[in-house]
């Protein structure tokens, strides 16, 4: 069971994540969406498409644009539509 952590509480829990680019992606059912908020930073991959940022919210505290994902990712993406990645401290065990 792959878990995001931010200052010690999971924001995202799966057995059924996707690898990318290093990276651990979380089905977008897995997240714990009460934790964040749209964040502003803005991105286009040239393959997957425009990232979403996402900022986590936990006790008060803020990690701003800490989470991305791809809500309408291009063809080659489609195998993880949605799903959750995230950066700037959250740790992710797998």
């Amino acid at each position: 069971m792959a878990k995001a952590i931010w200052k010690g509480v999971v924001v995202a829990e799966s057995d059924k994540i996707e690898m990318v680019e290093g990276n651990v992606y979380f089905p977008p059912e897995s997240v714990k969406w009460e934790y964040f908020k749209e964040g502003d930073r803005q991105y286009t991959c040239p393959w997957k498409g425009k990232a979403a940022y996402y900022d986590i919210m936990v006790a008060g505290e803020v990690s701003r644009n800490a989470a991305w994902n791809y809500p309408e990712p291009k063809e080659a993406a489609q195998y993880f539509k949605a799903y959750m990645a995230f950066g700037d401290g959250v740790e992710v065990e797998k």
